[in-house]
């Protein structure tokens, strides 16, 4: 098994190396108004925590404004869904996997959730 999230993935938009780091920010293909900002693990004790950091419970969601599009452009480009996209009370949503089994859901929401800044 790999030790570097920077292995070649299918789901990864684009890396960015600066000064003497190495990031990779995740999005859907095209969108980068909101995304993961990944470091590499460095240290022995960032490097122990590589893995599977949920076991086994849905970790992430990746929000869309076009599931149709993001689910055809991730699937085409190696991605393993283990639920297939399903529409739900409150969107579409399927559930994929990262190179470590941590579980996604790529959602695409009928409404937008009301953010009230607090007072």
């Amino acid at each position: 098994m790999p030790t570097t999230l920077f292995a070649k993935r299918p789901f990864f938009n684009f890396g960015v190396r600066v000064e003497n780091k190495r990031w990779v920010l995740v999005a859907p293909r095209g969108r980068n108004s909101t995304c993961l900002l990944l470091a590499r693990a460095v240290t022995p004790e960032q490097q122990s925590r590589i893995g599977n950091q949920t076991g086994g419970r849905l970790f992430l969601f990746l929000h869309t404004d076009d599931f149709a599009r993001d689910y055809h452009d991730l699937t085409a480009r190696g991605v393993r869904f283990v639920r297939p996209p399903k529409e739900e009370s409150y969107g579409t949503v399927a559930v994929f996997e990262d190179l470590y089994g941590n579980k996604w859901d790529l959602l695409q929401l009928r409404e937008p959730i009301p953010i009230k800044a607090e007072e």
